[in-house]
Protein backbone atom coordinates (compact mmCIF):
# COMPACT_ATOMS: atom_id res chain seq x y z
CA UNK A 1 0.00 0.00 0.00
CA UNK A 2 2.75 2.21 1.00
CA UNK A 3 4.66 1.96 -2.18
CA UNK A 4 1.35 2.31 -4.23
CA UNK A 5 0.70 5.60 -2.71
CA UNK A 6 4.23 6.87 -3.17
CA UNK A 7 4.34 6.25 -5.97
CA UNK A 8 0.90 7.47 -7.18
CA UNK A 9 1.48 10.33 -5.39
CA UNK A 10 4.82 11.09 -7.23
CA UNK A 11 2.94 10.74 -10.69
CA UNK A 12 0.19 12.96 -9.94
CA UNK A 13 1.35 15.82 -7.41
CA UNK A 14 4.07 18.49 -8.26
CA UNK A 15 7.20 18.18 -6.00
CA UNK A 16 6.38 21.15 -4.52
CA UNK A 17 2.89 20.40 -3.69
CA UNK A 18 3.79 17.06 -2.42
CA UNK A 19 6.13 18.71 0.25
CA UNK A 20 4.42 21.27 1.37
CA UNK A 21 1.12 19.11 1.73
CA UNK A 22 3.17 15.88 3.13
CA UNK A 23 1.45 15.50 6.59
CA UNK A 24 -1.95 16.01 4.87
CA UNK A 25 -1.05 13.28 2.34
CA UNK A 26 0.07 10.70 4.48
CA UNK A 27 -3.22 11.04 6.82
CA UNK A 28 -4.58 9.35 4.16
CA UNK A 29 -2.54 5.91 5.04
CA UNK A 30 -3.68 5.60 8.85
CA UNK A 31 -6.62 3.71 8.11
CA UNK A 32 -4.51 1.27 6.35
CA UNK A 33 -1.74 1.36 9.53
CA UNK A 34 -3.61 1.73 12.36
CA UNK A 35 -2.73 -0.58 14.77
CA UNK A 36 -1.05 -1.34 18.26
CA UNK A 37 1.58 -3.29 17.37
CA UNK A 38 4.32 -0.86 16.59
CA UNK A 39 4.48 3.02 17.40
CA UNK A 40 6.20 6.28 15.34
CA UNK A 41 7.65 7.79 18.34
CA UNK A 42 7.76 10.66 16.35
CA UNK A 43 4.47 11.40 15.47
CA UNK A 44 3.50 8.95 17.39
CA UNK A 45 0.96 7.00 15.39
CA UNK A 46 0.61 3.40 17.12
CA UNK A 47 0.81 1.00 13.63
CA UNK A 48 -0.20 -2.61 12.70
CA UNK A 49 3.61 -2.64 10.84
CA UNK A 50 5.77 0.26 9.40
CA UNK A 51 6.31 0.25 6.01
CA UNK A 52 9.34 -1.64 4.40
CA UNK A 53 11.75 0.23 1.90
CA UNK A 54 13.40 -1.44 -1.26
CA UNK A 55 16.60 -1.32 1.23
CA UNK A 56 15.04 -2.78 4.32
CA UNK A 57 14.51 0.12 6.17
CA UNK A 58 11.42 0.36 7.72
CA UNK A 59 9.59 4.17 7.16
CA UNK A 60 7.00 5.27 9.09
CA UNK A 61 4.00 5.82 6.66
CA UNK A 62 2.33 8.20 8.39
CA UNK A 63 4.72 10.88 9.01
CA UNK A 64 7.89 9.26 6.26
CA UNK A 65 10.19 8.83 9.13
CA UNK A 66 12.88 5.95 9.15
CA UNK A 67 14.71 4.41 11.67
CA UNK A 68 17.64 6.44 12.22
CA UNK A 69 15.40 9.57 12.58
CA UNK A 70 13.05 7.93 14.87
CA UNK A 71 16.49 6.66 17.11
CA UNK A 72 17.94 9.93 16.34
CA UNK A 73 14.72 11.84 17.83
CA UNK A 74 14.66 9.45 21.23
CA UNK A 75 18.41 9.77 21.97
CA UNK A 76 18.60 13.88 21.45
CA UNK A 77 15.25 14.22 23.70
CA UNK A 78 16.68 11.52 26.15
CA UNK A 79 19.96 12.91 26.59
CA UNK A 80 21.14 15.70 24.30
CA UNK A 81 18.49 18.27 24.28
CA UNK A 82 18.42 20.62 27.18
CA UNK A 83 16.57 24.15 27.88
CA UNK A 84 18.50 26.93 25.97
CA UNK A 85 20.57 24.38 23.89
CA UNK A 86 22.15 25.57 20.47
CA UNK A 87 21.68 23.34 18.31
CA UNK A 88 23.03 23.14 14.51
CA UNK A 89 21.70 20.47 12.21
CA UNK A 90 22.84 19.38 9.18
CA UNK A 91 20.21 18.31 6.39
CA UNK A 92 17.62 17.60 8.82
CA UNK A 93 15.05 14.91 8.80
CA UNK A 94 11.62 16.72 7.35
CA UNK A 95 9.50 16.06 10.62
CA UNK A 96 12.65 16.54 12.95
CA UNK A 97 12.86 19.95 11.73
CA UNK A 98 9.44 21.16 12.44
CA UNK A 99 9.06 19.18 15.54
CA UNK A 100 12.14 21.20 16.93
CA UNK A 101 11.35 24.48 15.24
CA UNK A 102 8.49 24.82 17.41
CA UNK A 103 10.38 24.74 20.37
CA UNK A 104 10.94 27.89 22.40
CA UNK A 105 13.34 26.72 24.83
CA UNK A 106 16.16 25.67 22.70
CA UNK A 107 18.12 27.89 19.97
CA UNK A 108 17.85 25.35 16.73
CA UNK A 109 19.01 26.45 13.44
CA UNK A 110 19.14 23.72 10.27
CA UNK A 111 21.67 24.19 7.32
CA UNK A 112 21.89 22.43 3.78
CA UNK A 113 24.18 23.42 1.54
CA UNK A 114 22.04 22.91 -1.58
CA UNK A 115 18.43 22.43 -1.78
CA UNK A 116 16.98 18.90 -0.96
CA UNK A 117 16.14 19.51 2.80
CA UNK A 118 14.35 22.26 4.50
CA UNK A 119 16.65 24.75 5.82
CA UNK A 120 17.65 28.16 7.36
CA UNK A 121 21.50 28.73 6.17
CA UNK A 122 23.09 27.36 3.78
CA UNK A 123 26.38 27.00 4.78
CA UNK A 124 29.36 25.12 3.37
CA UNK A 125 30.60 22.52 6.27
CA UNK A 126 34.13 22.86 5.10
CA UNK A 127 33.71 26.85 5.94
CA UNK A 128 30.67 27.45 8.18
CA UNK A 129 30.03 30.64 8.25
CA UNK A 130 29.52 31.16 12.17
CA UNK A 131 31.90 32.31 14.75
CA UNK A 132 33.54 30.33 17.25
CA UNK A 133 32.60 28.30 19.68
CA UNK A 134 28.88 28.85 19.04
CA UNK A 135 26.79 25.56 19.81
CA UNK A 136 26.26 23.45 21.99
CA UNK A 137 25.21 20.34 19.75
CA UNK A 138 25.51 19.69 16.44
CA UNK A 139 24.02 17.11 14.50
CA UNK A 140 25.87 15.77 11.39
CA UNK A 141 24.14 12.82 10.45
CA UNK A 142 25.09 11.30 6.54
CA UNK A 143 26.96 14.00 5.43
CA UNK A 144 30.79 13.85 5.60
CA UNK A 145 30.64 10.25 2.95
CA UNK A 146 29.93 13.60 0.52
CA UNK A 147 32.88 15.65 1.05
CA UNK A 148 36.18 15.26 -0.37
CA UNK A 149 37.65 17.40 2.52
CA UNK A 150 36.56 15.77 5.09
CA UNK A 151 39.23 16.76 7.60
CA UNK A 152 38.97 20.27 6.76
CA UNK A 153 34.68 19.69 7.91
CA UNK A 154 35.49 17.95 10.76
CA UNK A 155 37.78 20.86 12.07
CA UNK A 156 35.10 23.17 11.45
CA UNK A 157 32.91 21.31 13.20
CA UNK A 158 35.25 21.11 16.44
CA UNK A 159 35.84 25.19 15.80
CA UNK A 160 31.75 25.93 15.93
CA UNK A 161 31.24 23.33 18.64
CA UNK A 162 31.65 25.40 22.72
CA UNK A 163 33.98 23.60 25.08
CA UNK A 164 31.91 20.61 26.31
CA UNK A 165 29.79 20.54 22.88
CA UNK A 166 28.75 17.47 21.54
CA UNK A 167 28.38 16.54 17.68
CA UNK A 168 26.50 13.58 16.98
CA UNK A 169 28.28 11.91 13.72
CA UNK A 170 26.36 8.80 11.69
CA UNK A 171 27.66 8.06 8.47
CA UNK A 172 27.44 4.28 6.51
CA UNK A 173 30.01 2.22 7.46
CA UNK A 174 31.88 -0.84 6.23
CA UNK A 175 34.21 -3.23 7.96
CA UNK A 176 37.90 -2.99 7.94
CA UNK A 177 39.59 0.44 6.39
CA UNK A 178 37.75 3.69 4.88
CA UNK A 179 38.01 3.05 1.28
CA UNK A 180 38.36 6.10 -0.75
CA UNK A 181 39.35 6.64 -3.93
CA UNK A 182 39.31 10.34 -5.89
CA UNK A 183 39.86 9.52 -9.09
CA UNK A 184 36.10 7.53 -9.23
CA UNK A 185 34.13 10.91 -10.25
CA UNK A 186 30.84 9.68 -12.16
CA UNK A 187 27.91 9.03 -10.67
CA UNK A 188 27.81 5.58 -12.23
CA UNK A 189 31.14 4.50 -10.43
CA UNK A 190 30.71 5.94 -6.99
CA UNK A 191 27.17 3.96 -6.84
CA UNK A 192 29.52 0.74 -7.54
CA UNK A 193 31.62 1.49 -5.28
CA UNK A 194 30.51 3.86 -2.52
CA UNK A 195 27.10 2.64 -2.34
CA UNK A 196 25.32 5.93 -3.63
CA UNK A 197 25.66 8.59 -6.49
CA UNK A 198 27.21 11.48 -4.62
CA UNK A 199 29.54 9.69 -2.18
CA UNK A 200 33.02 9.96 -2.29
CA UNK A 201 34.10 7.09 0.38
CA UNK A 202 32.60 4.49 2.47
CA UNK A 203 34.07 4.98 6.14
CA UNK A 204 34.61 2.14 8.63
CA UNK A 205 34.02 2.80 12.08
CA UNK A 206 37.71 2.98 13.70
CA UNK A 207 38.80 4.81 10.49
CA UNK A 208 35.95 7.99 10.93
CA UNK A 209 37.26 7.92 14.90
CA UNK A 210 40.56 7.99 14.15
CA UNK A 211 39.77 11.14 11.57
CA UNK A 212 37.82 12.83 15.11
CA UNK A 213 40.29 12.13 17.21
CA UNK A 214 42.81 14.02 14.62
CA UNK A 215 40.56 16.89 14.20
CA UNK A 216 41.13 16.95 18.38
CA UNK A 217 37.29 15.68 19.72
CA UNK A 218 36.84 12.89 22.10
CA UNK A 219 34.75 10.45 20.38
CA UNK A 220 32.68 7.16 22.15
CA UNK A 221 31.58 5.01 19.42
CA UNK A 222 27.71 3.73 20.50
CA UNK A 223 25.97 0.71 19.71
CA UNK A 224 22.41 0.10 19.67
CA UNK A 225 20.33 -2.47 19.75
CA UNK A 226 16.79 -3.67 17.69
CA UNK A 227 13.90 -2.38 19.03
CA UNK A 228 10.88 -4.03 17.12
CA UNK A 229 8.29 -1.96 18.67
CA UNK A 230 9.62 1.41 17.56
CA UNK A 231 11.46 -0.12 14.11
CA UNK A 232 14.96 1.09 15.76
CA UNK A 233 17.27 -1.25 13.48
CA UNK A 234 19.85 -3.40 14.60
CA UNK A 235 23.73 -2.33 15.66
CA UNK A 236 23.05 0.88 14.77
CA UNK A 237 26.26 2.65 15.44
CA UNK A 238 26.53 6.81 16.07
CA UNK A 239 29.74 8.68 17.37
CA UNK A 240 29.23 10.67 20.49
CA UNK A 241 31.97 13.66 19.54
CA UNK A 242 33.02 16.02 22.84
CA UNK A 243 34.94 19.12 22.63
Amino acid sequence: MYNFFKSVAKNLIPQKALIENEERFRKLLIPFYKGKDHECNICETTLKHFAQLENGDLICPICGSISRARRLYKLLNDEFIKPGTSFLDFSPFRMLYKKWKKRNDILYAATDFGTDFIADYRYDITQIDCKEENFDLIVCYHILEHIIDDRKAMGELYRVLKRGGIVLIQTPFKEGEIYEDYSITSEEDRLKYFGQEDHVRIYSVKGLESRLKEAGFKVVVRTFSQDHYYGFSQNEKVLICTK
